[in-house]
């Protein structure tokens, strides 16, 4: 399908659609500029747009983070792009992002919740909301998540179980080519999993494989070209078969947690908790049993922060593994420099996460795959909560702001070699492991990634036991360089489509 054919079918369906929509759209176009042009104080610059399409035609729908990063080289670090008639001021750079989403974090710290994502969401959850429902929500996730373990021993010890049963699902395959993706995505859903419900999944559970595969999908079609165009211009809903599929999966998904919840609420105990669902249908039951007016404890708001908790604690941390394995079997000498480390650390027994600091190695090659992996490029949009005047330029209130991580993670003035994979990026000359400050794969500020500390822990312990386990190599017949590093389509940036193989080590 072409860039323009859902947003053509609509307009040239006849000469009267074309003039009429033409009309209305155009009318739309001069008055967002006129007003716009009145606006007291210097705006970002950028490229030249044109009437109704803005910028459209200059991006790249497949990868628009690399358009956007090509165009800062040109307009700096605060720039404006119009997606349709939409005016987006992109930030670019690790100085500028990080001063943005943490020096003003009130400024920048409302979320932008495109035509899709409402859809889906409608206002509710944690993820797509604004206002004390977003705070309520964020702030009870936040702390159910650490009572039960987020950074903390016992979802270490949850992980650790996890482990095991992906080595074994690696090893059916006996060194034999196949998909990571599936188990990848199992064993990360079955984390959050235990820590929502109370509980892990069987891997041939149809109702958690369906579960998993539906809101995969989803995220994949999010970033496609189709649902892009639709965040632009709305008036096409009803063209587009992507929205229709987000929305059919959503349904199916909702009907399924409705159904786990049902389960746990039968066999409820109000003095002991088993997850974060447990969690909020006692505080939901107290807040009605106490008559509390405007409560957000609604079962919209635990539906969907089920269903946030769920998409993005398995999605990012399964595609960052993803990538960290096919850069094992790309990279082989890096591979083998961690398992010699491992072996020499650790040896046969199981890694933990106090291991870290004695894994300087191991570790600055997770943090470098985090890094070139660059899961989140665009991050989630944000918004502005008020009119700011930020590095010289006036930014409107309520104006969508991408904070473009794609262009912290690549920033050639604090990356040695930022397009190559490098984990001399994070170790000093001793080798010791260092920090970096525009390392920031979970964004920063208000609207940072909360399961941050968690996704950490489960990328340590993973890899670690899948290296210590197995050596990642390509399928027969295929060398290292050609092993494919182009990202998948998408919401976030997996691998595209490959096999590997899992040769036991003994």
């Amino acid at each position: 399908m072409s860039l323009l054919e859902p947003f053509a079918s609509v307009l040239f369906s006849s000469p009267t659609t074309l003039l009429g929509a033409f009309a209305v759209l155009l009318f739309l176009y001069l008055v967002s500029s006129n007003f716009t042009s009145q606006q007291v104080g210097k705006e970002p610059p950028g490229p030249r747009s044109l009437p109704l399409l803005g910028n459209l035609l200059q991006l790249d729908l497949k990868r628009p983070y690399r358009t956007l990063c090509e165009i800062s080289k040109e307009y700096g670090s605060v720039f404006t792009i119009y997606l349709g008639i939409k005016k987006v001021v992109v930030l670019a750079g690790y100085k500028t992002v990080k001063e943005a989403l943490v020096n003003y974090a009130e400024e920048f710290g409302v979320r932008e919740i495109s035509p899709i994502f409402y859809d889906i969401n409608q206002g509710h959850g944690i993820v797509f909301a604004n206002g004390e429902s977003w705070k309520e929500m964020r702030r009870f996730a936040i702390t159910t998540l650490k009572d039960f373990g987020m950074g903390k021993r016992v979802a270490e010890d949850k992980i650790i179980e996890e482990c095991s049963y992906l080595i074994q699902m690696f090893e059916k395959h006996q060194g034999k080519p196949f998909e990571t993706t599936c188990p990848l995505n199992y064993a990360t859903s079955n984390i959050i999993s235990s820590i929502v419900y109370g509980k892990r999944f069987e891997y041939d559970d149809p109702t958690f494989t369906n579960m998993v595969g539906r809101a995969n999908e989803s995220i994949r079609l999010a970033g496609s070209k189709s649902i892009q165009l639709y965040n632009m211009f709305p008036q096409l809903a009803g063209w587009i078969k992507d929205r229709k599929q987000m929305l059919k999966n959503l349904e199916i998904n909702v009907k399924d947690v409705k159904h786990l919840v049902m389960a746990l609420q039968e066999t409820l105990n109000p003095d002991i908790c088993r997850g974060f669902v447990d969690c909020f249908l006692i505080r939901k039951q107290k807040e009605e049993d106490s008559h509390v007016k405007d409560t957000h404890f609604t079962e919209k708001n635990m539906i969907f922060s089920v269903t946030n908790l769920f998409g993005a604690g398995t999605d990012t941390t399964a595609a960052t593994l993803k990538w960290a394995l096919l850069f094992m079997a790309k990279y082989p000498q890096i591979q083998d420099q961690v398992h010699e480390e491992l072996n020499r650390v650790v040896g046969s027994r199981q890694v933990h996460v106090n291991d870290r600091k004695n894994l300087p190695y191991t570790d600055a090659v997770i943090h470098e795959t985090q890094r070139m992996a660059n899961i989140v490029p665009l991050s989630l949009p944000h918004k502005t909560s008020q009119d700011v005047t930020f590095q010289g330029y006036f930014i409107k209130k309520g104006t969508t702001v991408i904070p473009l991580l794609a262009s912290v993670l690549y920033d050639e003035n604090e990356w040695e070699s930022p397009h190559t994979f490098n984990p001399s990026h994070f170790l000093d000359d001793e080798g010791k492991f260092i920090k970096s400050d525009a390392f920031l794969p979970f964004s920063a500020g208000r609207r940072a990634c909360l399961g941050e500390s968690l996704a950490k822990m489960e990328l340590f312990l993973f890899f670690t036991s899948l290296l210590q386990h197995f050596q990642f190599t390509p399928p027969p017949g295929v060398r290292e360089d050609e092993l494919d590093l182009t990202p998948a389509l998408g919401l976030t940036l997996s691998p595209s489509h490959h096999e590997l193989c899992a040769i036991i080590r003994h």
